[in-house]
């Protein structure tokens, strides 16, 4: 067995929180290049996790420490945000969410330091620096590593579910491009993006990562940009697909809704059949990206469609059981309130746009948001 693909048992459903941010000047409120220097000037002690450099120096990115509770998630995240927004501050940079941000230009962009991101630049040319966009990735722990590849699998069906109560990305080079979600599109640029294939087990995942390995097509887990991915070194899942929302309250309760879903999906074991999900896979997820909550979903199972927010509604009520047990019923009722009021952080800031009529001063409201 490869040694990167040794899997790390962890607590079963704990959980960890990666967001990106943008760095942003308080001038005009384009993004800046700043990561690396304000890095190097704070200091943070990291007993709420981690502040470290992305892809590109307009980004940087927070991640929690792995905890039992959506409540430990959210202080992490809230204290965080307040080292880096004061550290921002002193360096005359603002910070924002948001899943693109509107009208930066991509050829401005400077890759960080770093050998992979170095190596990513030299790999995928141009896509490296169009990949300045922005997500929030969350981690659930898994007890063994069979259990971990059968969940990657399971939660394959869901994707558009996230991809809609996160949908943060309706600008690209200063238009509106009419998605929810046009991040995503950044991400399906890179050969090895979408889902993971069908695999019986994590022996099975051995044989299909060595296969790709020998013939040069990876080097690392890193070089598998799918939707829902194994962690073996942290023992996780991995979900890929979420905008960074608008607020640190929205990803916590995005934490939530993951959180409840794999114990649903853990504790019952639901048959499935991952041939038909994957045939429907792209569709699926191009209707949230494109539509949110006003995409229609297709089911491989009753073949058929139905529109997401019915699908998505009937599932938060089944997830009832399984928030009061983990004690996040709170945080899924802001999930709820999500869908319910047909409202996404898309929308949002389209109606800023409408406020504003410029993206400079949407982009100064996002801040003020964050």
């Amino acid at each position: 067995m490869s040694d990167v693909l040794e899997f790390t048992q962890s607590e079963p459903l704990t959980l960890g929180v990666e967001l990106e941010l943008q760095l942003l000047t308080t001038r005009d409120f384009d993004l800046t290049r700043g990561a690396s220097d304000l890095l190097r000037a704070m200091d943070y002690d990291g007993r709420h996790g981690d502040i470290k450099l992305e892809i590109t120096e307009s980004m940087i990115e927070i991640n929690t420490l792995a905890h039992a509770s959506v409540d430990e998630i959210a202080e992490d995240l809230d204290s965080l945000r307040g080292v880096l927004v004061e550290q921002c501050e002193r360096n005359n940079i603002a910070v924002c969410g948001g899943g693109t941000h509107p009208f930066h230009s991509w050829p401005d962009r400077r890759i960080s330091p770093g050998e992979r991101y170095e190596q990513t630049y030299a790999r995928y040319g141009y896509l490296a620096k169009q990949f300045t966009v922005f997500g929030q990735h969350i981690h659930i722990g898994c007890a063994s590593a069979d259990d971990a590849i059968w969940l990657t699998q399971a939660l394959g069906p869901y994707v558009p579910f996230f991809i809609a109560l996160s949908a943060s990305s309706p600008y690209v080079d200063g238009v509106d491009t009419y998605f929810q979600s046009a991040r995503l599109n950044a991400v399906s640029a890179f050969p090895l993006s979408g889902q993971c294939p069908e695999l019986a087990d994590w022996g099975a995942f051995e044989k299909y990562y060595e296969f790709l390995r020998d013939c040069g097509i990876v080097a690392s887990i890193k070089d598998l940009y799918w939707d829902i991915r194994p962690k073996p070194e942290y023992g996780t899942v991995e979900i890929r697909v979420c905008d960074t929302p608008l607020s640190i309250v929205q990803a916590s309760a995005l934490a939530a809704f993951a959180q409840c879903l794999a114990r649903k999906l853990l504790r019952e074991r639901p048959a499935f059949l991952p041939g038909p999900a994957l045939q429907v896979a792209r569709y699926n997820k191009f209707q949230a990206c494109r539509y949110g909550f006003d995409a229609q979903v297709s089911c491989p199972e009753q073949r058929r469609q139905e529109p997401l927010r019915d699908s998505l509604a009937k599932l938060l009520e089944a997830l009832g059981d399984d928030a009061r047990e983990l004690g996040c019923q709170r945080w899924l009722d802001v999930v709820r309130r999500s869908l319910f009021s047909g409202v996404s952080d898309a929308d949002w800031l389209r109606s800023r746009l409408t406020a504003h009529e410029n993206l400079n001063d949407v982009v100064r409201d996002s801040v003020d948001r964050f």
